[in-house]
């Protein structure tokens, strides 16, 4: 069975009603991004960022997979799927893929601000004062912008192995994550659903087919056209 990649980003959830802070009008929109989204916005403001992330979860909790995300389970029946995704979200996960890799945390965990290892599932609110075992206050699970990406190495692993690799909501232009493709075998087919394509130096080396639609539309034109 051929291994398939997909490296998944917000464009995928924003069909569901998951807001994007790169769209106009979006989730960050009011706020600067260092603000809510790095340890120096936590450590001036935790309230601000706890609010944020609460916010986002709450929403989160509202919405359902789309079609696009449901596609991607269908493919499981043809090859072997790995999801490495840049969301938050599980909407996979709810979907019913069975091997999800999250690059930048998720949303519905929580973790120990002194013990990075102690991640719980967390459906409320966080607050100030809610603590790990150890006393110390929890944050959300979430890699900020200046942290490590912990998973990058496992998500290189995957990619380096994939028969086929589909790029899906994601602009491939935000780092590290953008550079996965270029791990991906010269022999590898590529698909790239997205309805304002970006092409990279990466994306430009190597053979790849274009789906110029949204993820809903363009999973559709992949299963009829591309991968019977």
């Amino acid at each position: 069975m051929k291994k398939l990649t997909v490296l998944s980003g917000a464009g995928i959830s924003a069909e569901s009603g998951i807001s994007t802070f790169r769209d106009a009008g979006g989730l960050w929109e009011g706020h600067d991004i260092m603000e809510v989204a790095s340890p120096q916005g936590w450590d001036q403001n935790p309230s601000l960022v706890l609010d944020f992330y609460n916010k986002r979860r709450k929403e989160l909790l509202k919405v359902s997979p789309n079609s696009a995300h449901i596609d991607l389970v269908g493919l499981e029946q043809q090859f072997k799927v790995d999801i490495v995704t840049q969301n938050v979200d599980d909407l996979h996960e709810r979907a019913g893929s069975t091997s999800v890799l999250h690059l930048h945390g998720e949303l519905l965990k929580v973790r120990s601000i002194n013990d990075p290892e102690h991640i719980v599932e967390w459906k409320k609110e966080l607050n100030l004062g809610d603590l790990c075992p150890n006393r110390s206050q929890l944050r959300p699970h979430i890699v900020w912008f200046g942290e490590m990406v912990p998973m990058l190495e496992p998500a290189i692993k995957i990619v380096e192995k994939a028969d086929i690799v589909l790029v899906i909501g994601t602009s491939l232009q935000v780092y590290p994550a953008a550079s996965l493709i270029s791990y991906a075998s010269q022999s590898a087919e590529i698909f790239y659903i997205d309805p304002h394509p970006f092409i990279s130096h990466e994306l430009k080396i190597r053979k790849h087919t274009v789906i110029n639609a949204v993820a809903t539309e363009g999973m559709k034109q992949l299963r009829e056209s591309h991968l019977k």
